[in-house]
């Protein structure tokens, strides 16, 4: 098709948004895109309707089939409510409400449109004679998680883009175990979504099913939150720990210091100019605490009080980062397999010191998370599984085992972590409660928690991780990214960076291949619900693992390297960090990148 075909097809699909189904302002901008002499901004709002994907939506907001409105959120919801009720006729629900009702929880973040689009969400289940609990006003996502299990609902969405740019918002759509939806209901879901048009979604229902919750399931989850706590002693000892916390303008503004209180802590301190709800984020360039930037009037407020350390949740209060005093009283940010490892390790050992650990307990990671976390969980004889990127399958594999053994933590690199069962997806509070009290118990042992990280690499080895991103945007951009998958698959490497490779892993064939005395000896990966993923997995003899794998979302393949180098001392940290670092343009030679 010639541009000028596309572009009279665009002007057709636009022009069904100038009628009475639309508001006066969606059919204004429509008119004025329509209009204009530069096309280009009509093409990318009409050129195709936002895929709702495994996750649910995720788009820049404005009128038009290709971004993030409430018409299309209410297309969505209207084809997430013909699959629940599917469900629901052929008893696939483990309970139901009275009558066979579905019920779904309701929530949004900070945002803006956050509001507008989590009552339109409510306001279609409604419509589909599906019982609604919409949180009073901006909740964070494992709240949201929490209170479909809590309240025995059998799905939700919350209305969020994460961290995600300001332009952005989004949909996660959530199943009764208050996990995102996993196989074979992703796919249900994206089926009936995509049959639903825009005259078959159904509003104005009866709005006595739409239940208004708030502050009592805010307490109900504080008390969840609590039973992460492992040593309540060593807070006691150590309750003026000097915290600096910010929200990101986000939804842990109000609960994270409530449960920080509620364990005992009594010296925390907020970000004041960060805790105004802004869906605009003011006062940071991008609202991800993964970025430096992100977290520099938080680490401006530690100075100036003498903290311990900074804390940050993002917009919608599931990932956390971590800000600590090097040496030298510098600020350091955790990344997030530091972050994971320091949980694991503390979980580990503080509960095997209080006899509270017992041999049905696991601990769960991703595959392009650090394998130090194994190296521990081995070593002290604990069950760790690896899953998929996506903690959709930490919480899968928590279903799965539910009732056969206890999980005790999991998280992945991209600083998400859960330290416990009753919410299924990232959970800053009570991560944030956690890493507080290691850094009491780091502080109650003459130490600060940056020595307590250091000490860990001192007793399992040092290894740096890190993550390139190679962009290839456009079609032959994805021909290209697909063509390098294939050529690796072809042509397996032998070495990386002068290291011989020793076991390879490809979860697409879901096939390991290990060096074993000069031969190839090769085994079936196991994966939960026999899922697979175009990753490739590399580890050499030295200990270098490399993790290459498409994006599914961005036209991008991505690196994780994990470097293994000499740390003999505490003191060598920062010369082990540039030992690894200065491995990396080897190892981008043998990759070919």
């Amino acid at each position: 098709m010639d541009k000028q075909e596309e572009l009279k097809q665009i002007m057709e699909v636009a022009k069904t948004w100038l009628t009475d189904d639309f508001d006066a302002e969606t059919q204004a901008q429509v008119r004025r895109m329509m209009e204009a002499d530069d096309k280009t901004e009509l093409i990318d709002s009409f050129y195709r309707t936002l895929e709702f994907g495994t996750g649910g939506l995720r788009g820049i907001m404005g009128p038009g089939t290709n971004r993030m409105n409430k018409y299309i959120v209410a297309q969505a919801t209207q084809g997430y409510a013909n699959y629940l009720n599917k469900v629901a006729r052929e008893g696939g629900f483990t309970t139901l409400g009275k009558g066979g009702q579905v019920s779904v929880v309701v929530g949004h973040d900070c945002r803006n449109n956050g509001r507008l689009f989590a009552e339109t969400v409510a306001d279609v289940f409604a419509a589909n004679n599906i019982k609604v609990y919409l949180f009073e006003s901006l909740r964070p996502t494992p709240e949201v998680s929490f209170a479909i299990r809590h309240l025995g609902c059998q799905g939700g969405v919350n209305v969020t883009a994460s961290h995600n740019p300001k332009e952005y918002n989004g949909y996660k759509a959530y199943w009764e175990d208050g996990s995102q939806v996993l196989q074979p209901h992703d796919q249900g879901i994206i089926d009936e979504v995509n049959k639903v048009k825009m005259a078959d979604v159904k509003r104005g229902g009866n709005k006595d099913l739409i239940e208004i919750i708030g502050g009592e399931t805010d307490y109900d989850y504080m008390e969840a939150v609590k039973t992460v706590m492992i040593d309540q002693d060593v807070i006691l000892r150590q309750q003026d720990l000097n915290i600096v916390y910010t929200p990101m303008h986000g939804a842990g503004r109000q609960i994270v210091p409530m449960c920080l209180r509620s364990w005992g802590f009594r010296n925390i301190h907020v970000v004041p100019e960060q805790m105004v709800i802004d869906g605009n984020f003011p006062t940071v360039v991008s609202p991800n605490p993964e970025n430096a930037e992100a977290m520099t009037m938080g680490m401006a407020l530690g100075t100036k009080l003498g903290a311990d350390l900074v804390i940050a949740s993002d917009p919608d209060a599931d990932r956390i980062a971590i800000v600590c005093r090097n040496n030298k009283g510098e600020w350091v940010i955790i990344n997030g397999n530091q972050t994971c490892m320091m949980f694991c390790y503390y979980i580990i050992n503080n509960m095997k010191r209080l006899g509270k650990l017992t041999p049905d307990m696991y601990l769960v990671k991703t595959i392009v998370t650090s394998e130090l976390i194994r190296r521990i969980a081995d070593r002290q004889g604990v069950t760790l599984t690896d899953e998929f990127t996506g903690f959709k399958w930490i919480a899968g594999r928590i279903r799965e085992w539910e009732n056969k053994r206890k999980y005790i933590g999991g998280g992945e690199e991209s600083f998400g972590f859960l330290p416990y069962d009753a919410v299924r997806d990232k959970c800053s509070p009570s991560s944030i409660c956690l890493i507080c009290e290691i850094a009491a118990y780091a502080k109650d042992h003459g130490m600060s928690l940056y020595d307590y990280l250091l000490n860990i690499y001192m007793e399992y080895g040092f290894q740096r991780e890190t993550m390139i991103n190679i962009v290839r945007p456009g079609k032959t951009g994805a021909e290209e990214i697909r063509q390098m998958m294939v050529n690796y698959r072809e042509h397996p490497l032998t070495e990386i960076a002068g290291s011989k490779v020793v076991c390879t892993k490809d979860f697409q064939k879901l096939e390991e291949k290990r060096l074993v005395n000069g031969a190839w000896e090769t085994k079936k990966i196991e994966m939960l619900l026999g899922a697979k993923s175009n990753v490739l997995q590399y580890f050499t003899e030295d200990g270098l693992k490399v993790s290459v794998r498409p994006s599914g979302t961005e036209p991008k393949i991505k690196y994780y390297f994990e470097i293994p180098a000499t740390m003999s001392t505490p003191a060598d940290y920062e010369k082990a960090t540039a030992e690894a670092e200065a491995r990396i343009p080897a190892i981008k030679a043998s990759l070919g990148i």
